[in-house]
């Protein structure tokens, strides 16, 4: 079949508009839009038959919708109006009757039904190429910042803003802080039980009053001016420990914001005049949705320092062995108790790459000391001490052979076992 008699046949099943005949042949000659390429089978079919060249003013295929690009991507501009945003996709809803249309063209011709290019995919890239013009956005084909869906039959736009992601570390400076809210059980954060104000909670819904959710994340929702946040930590550390040193990773997720461009050294200044020490917050930047799963997925080494007592005064030698003992061990440990309300009941296998430590007080014998752990991601640290009644094995009480528990618990870095998470590919500019 040549184009020419393609165009002859399209032709005769009434009147078809240039882009509609021009898809027909959209898998040919690269550069050419279907308007043009539809227009010069119009032009041909003409001059091989030496009749009059006659424009199409109707088609029974669109319905004189490709007619209307302009006219959508104008909508389409109306709709973003106080949205910032780099990237985005436009889609199209097509009425059944004219994809049976497109379909029925196809077959009266003899093409294959996937021949050229559908109805769809014209829509989609005519308009978001005059959308793209008109904003200076760039398209993007994953995950846009504003999706633009096109309803043909409504003649309506539908908006879905796509979330902003900031990155960040976070120090805890005070203990009895959780790193997101934290719903009271009692009422199952409602705060009340039984028409009454719970008393678990003096009606707050909230176990604990602050978090370093609550510290950090409105003020990155009120930057983007957005309609919620939400808080994504690379792990947790207990409510009574601190977390010091570099700091824990984190993602605050800002959902349908009309800002993205955010100063971020100002931001973090912010939080952290607002924070009063309680948190501190550093190295906030722009970043992307990858990164939202890296920190939430990505098992990280922890480093730990530990204050713990024993029942029976300890000898610096016997501290000294049982310590070097544990570094490079591996170690089996069973859902501890404390979480085994909220834990799957199974053994897990977490390495310590090194443990160090000294006695308080008396550097010859004593019952309280301070040690260091690096740990592999996973690794329950206070039944790396206490044993956890035989649940953790080896562990220090096991080594010693006296009870030993952990009387404060600092958090000093949290890495990546296998790269660090600041990474340039994660990060916008």
């Amino acid at each position: 079949m040549t184009v020419l008699s393609l165009a002859r046949d399209a032709l005769a099943t009434g009147p078809v508009c240039d882009n509609c005949l021009g898809r027909l042949v959209a898998d040919r000659s690269f550069g050419l839009s279907n308007e043009t390429r539809g227009n010069a089978l119009r032009v041909a079919r003409a001059l091989d038959e030496d009749v009059d060249y006659e424009p199409a003013d109707d088609c029974w295929v669109c319905e004189t919708e490709c007619d209307r690009f302009d006219w959508w991507a104008e909508q389409a501009v109306a709709a973003v109006h106080g949205y910032e945003f780099d990237t985005y996709q436009v889609g199209t809803k097509v009425p059944p009757l004219l994809e049976e249309n497109d379909q029925l063209l196809r077959e009266d011709v003899g093409l294959d039904p996937e021949a050229g290019e559908l109805m769809k995919s014209e829509f989609n890239r005519e308009i978001g190429k005059r959308f793209g013009e008109a904003t200076s956005g760039q398209v993007e084909f994953g995950r846009p910042d504003v999706l633009l869906i096109c309803d043909l039959a409504t003649d309506e736009i539908e908006l879905q803003v796509n979330s902003a992601f900031v990155y960040g570390r976070y120090r805890k400076l005070e203990r009895d802080i959780p790193q997101t809210r934290w719903p009271c059980s009692d009422c199952n954060g409602t705060g009340r039980v039984q028409g009454n104000i719970c008393g678990g909670c003096d009606g707050s819904g909230y176990r604990y009053d602050e978090s370093v959710e609550q510290l950090a994340a409105p003020h990155v929702c009120d930057a983007m001016d957005g309609t919620e946040a939400v808080f994504h930590g690379a792990g947790r550390e207990d409510v009574d420990a601190l977390m010091l040193g570099t700091g824990r990773p984190f993602v605050i997720e800002v959902d349908e914001p009309r800002k993205r461009a955010i100063d971020t050294k100002a931001l973090e200044a912010e939080i952290n005049e607002a924070a009063a020490g309680k948190i501190e917050v550093e190295g906030l930047r722009r970043t992307t949705y990858d990164m939202v799963e890296r920190v939430k997925e990505h098992d990280a080494s922890k480093q730990y320092r530990m204050a713990v007592a024993f029942d029976e005064p300890v000898s610096a030698d016997a501290l000294a062995d049982a310590l070097n003992e544990l570094t490079g061990a591996t170690i089996e440990q069973d859902t501890p108790q404390r979480v085994s309300h909220r834990r799957a009941a199974k053994t897990r296998i977490r390495e310590v790459y090194d443990a160090s430590g000294s006695l308080d007080d008396d550097p010859d014998e004593s019952t309280s000391a301070t040690i260091e752990v690096h740990g592999a991601g996973g690794l329950y640290v206070k039944e790396l001490v206490s044993s956890d009644e035989g649940r953790t094995s080896p562990s220090l009480a096991g080594l010693l052979g006296i009870g030993a528990v952990v009387t404060a618990l600092d958090v000093l870095a949290v890495e990546g076992e296998e790269e660090p998470f600041e990474q340039d590919e994660f990060f916008l500019s």
